[in-house]
C-alpha cells in the first residue's frame, strides 16, 4: 500500500522556519521526481517545488525561490521542504506528491501569523 505522510507543520511567527518532511512506504521513492503542493484557504492547490528523482535538479514555483529548499534521501525514503523567511501567505495545507500526481500524503497545516 503506498503512503506518503507528512510532518514537521505548525504555527510560526513571519520571518520563521520551518522544515517539512514526508515520508514513504510501498513504492520505490527513488524512482521517482516529487513534489511539495500547497492549498491556501480559499484559492487552488499550486505547486511550491519539485525534485528530479536522484535530486540533481529542482524547481520553484515563483513566490517561494529563494526562501524554500527541496531536498530528498532516497536512502531513507524521506522528501523534505525547508521553509525560511515565512509569510502570512504561505499558510496553507502543505502536501507531499510524485511527480505524476498520482500519489498524495494526507497534507499538514503550515500557519505563518503573529
Amino acid at each position: 500500500q503506498v503512503q506518503l505522510v507528512e510532518s514537521g507543520g505548525g504555527l510560526v511567527q513571519p520571518g520563521g522556519s520551518l522544515r517539512l518532511s514526508c515520508t514513504a512506504s510501498g513504492f520505490d521513492m527513488s524512482s521517482h521526481g516529487m513534489n511539495w503542493y500547497r492549498q491556501a484557504p480559499g484559492k487552488e492547490r499550486e505547486m511550491v517545488a519539485y525534485i528530479t528523482s536522484h535530486g540533481l535538479s529542482t524547481d520553484y514555483g515563483d513566490s517561494v525561490k529563494g526562501r524554500f529548499i527541496i531536498s530528498r534521501d532516497n536512502a531513507k525514503n524521506y522528501l523534505y521542504l525547508q521553509m525560511n523567511n515565512l509569510k502570512p501567505e504561505d499558510t496553507g495545507v502543505y502536501y507531499c506528491t510524485t511527480a505524476l500526481l498520482t500519489y498524495w500524503g494526507q497534507g499538514i497545516q503550515v500557519t505563518v501569523s503573529s
